[in-house]
């Protein structure tokens, strides 16, 4: 009997053993396992960046497309055997210094270039392609675009009122494209209001890259509305066409100015005091101050009849624009017109100088009616084309929103401090 109590006892305390260590076991740190995290997968120019070895970089002055290759491993033969494949997509003579580019090798040993990407543009891109054939084909980054509101008033300038509410400067380009037959910005006036909505592009969602359009705008200058309101396409030039609330073209013959941006500093007058001639003379002109090298406009569609130089007026161009009217453009720094060249209303004829008789860099604008010299400030100038009859249901329907959005954007105000 006592050695079936001995026997069960030693199992027992073989049991309560096993468990204690069965617990101890437990207690101890269980070894960490470490999984390994895959890298986020980088696309962009239509690769995934992952499998390569990326070089970024810059266009330099100096560089050439050869050199560069040369640099990253392609022999010279190889760099001709390229250039004549993609010479009619890419053109490897004519890279900008300024531009990125990119370049993708194998990862191996080898380092071999795959592919070579040329930046055209903030959008706009080239790859040359090397991996299985030589070939270059565009593409474009994939752009957003993002519809927006703006409202602002004048202390000084346009572009200025754009600074103040941090706006683009862009925007303030196209608004004087829009209204440059309208309102002459030379005589913006502190107060003038504008209300805006357009849209922007943004290149993978972020990077801004620039005014898409303008789909609406309101205008206020010396207290007048001036509506614009996006509505098809010039056929000719492909470019936007605005009308007013009334289906009223803002595009006129004339333009305002034949410059952008710039200030009047003589105007139209019969008696002025010549400042090289030390002389009372009428000066039957508008002069408009200007850097050196700022582009001259045609003001309006018509023929080169004088492209020349002389003593008092420089490097100069006339240009008739039918049986009424003409314009001649002065103290140009060079001329870009020959005579008999037919150019388009808004075309560069020349650059601001201060050739002939002239103290300082401008162009003088002088304009004929019927062969007599007017100041064109005053004349009743014709208008473009109207909006035709049987497009103008859809157009009225079409600004009908745009015109409440615009209202329901509140004008800002000039601050008590300034008025």
């Amino acid at each position: 009997m006592k050695n079936i109590y001995l026997v069960a006892a030693l199992v027992v305390s073989v049991f309560l053993w096993s468990c204690g260590k069965d617990k101890k076991e437990s207690k101890a740190p269980k070894e960490e396992v470490k999984i390994k995290k895959t890298p986020p997968q980088i696309k962009e120019y239509g690769f995934l960046l992952n499998d390569y070895e990326v070089v970024r970089d810059t266009i330099r002055l100096g560089d050439s497309f050869g050199g560069i290759m040369d640099a990253n491993g392609v022999t010279r033969g190889e760099v001709f055997r390229i250039s004549e494949k993609v010479k009619d997509t890419f053109n490897p003579a004519r890279i900008v210094a300024g531009k990125p580019y990119t370049i993708l090798k194998s990862k191996d040993t080898s380092a071999t270039v795959k592919a070579f990407i040329y930046e055209n543009d903030r959008i706009n891109y080239t790859v040359v392609d090397l991996a299985d054939s030589i070939r270059a084909y565009r593409a474009k980054k994939p752009v957003t675009i993002k519809r927006k509101v703006a409202s602002g008033v004048i202390t000084s300038s346009l572009s200025g009122a754009m600074d103040n509410e941090g706006l683009s400067i862009l925007l303030a380009d196209k608004i004087a494209d829009i209204y440059r037959w309208k309102i002459d910005f030379f005589k913006i006036q502190k107060g003038d209001q504008f209300k805006l909505i357009y849209n922007e592009k943004y290149i993978n969602d972020t990077v801004y890259a620039g005014v898409e359009n303008i789909e609406a705008a309101v205008l206020t200058h010396y207290k007048n509305p001036y509506y614009a309101f996006e509505f098809g396409k010039d056929s000719v030039s492909g470019f936007a066409k605005y009308y007013d609330e009334e289906a009223n073209s803002l595009q006129s013959f004339f333009l305002k100015a034949p410059l952008k941006f710039s200030r009047i500093s003589s105007r139209y007058t019969k008696r002025r005091f010549h400042p090289v001639q030390k002389r009372w003379k009428a000066h039957k002109g508008t002069d408009y101050a200007a850097p050196t090298g700022t582009p001259i406009w045609s003001t309006a569609d018509g023929v080169v009849i004088k492209s020349s130089y002389t003593r008092g007026n420089g490097n100069y161009v006339k240009v008739r624009h039918n049986d009424k009217y003409t314009t001649q453009y002065l103290h140009m720094s060079k001329r870009n017109a020959k005579v008999g060249q037919r150019v388009k209303q808004g075309d560069v004829i020349g650059y601001v100088g201060s050739t002939g008789l002239a103290t300082g860099p401008h162009v003088c604008y002088r304009f004929w009616v019927h062969g007599r010299q007017v100041d064109p400030y005053k004349q009743n100038l014709p208008s473009s084309e109207p909006l035709k009859e049987e497009l103008k249901p859809d157009y009225f329907l079409h600004i009908e929103d745009l015109r409440k959005q615009l209202e329901e954007i509140p004008f800002k105000k000039l601050p008590p401090k300034i008025l």
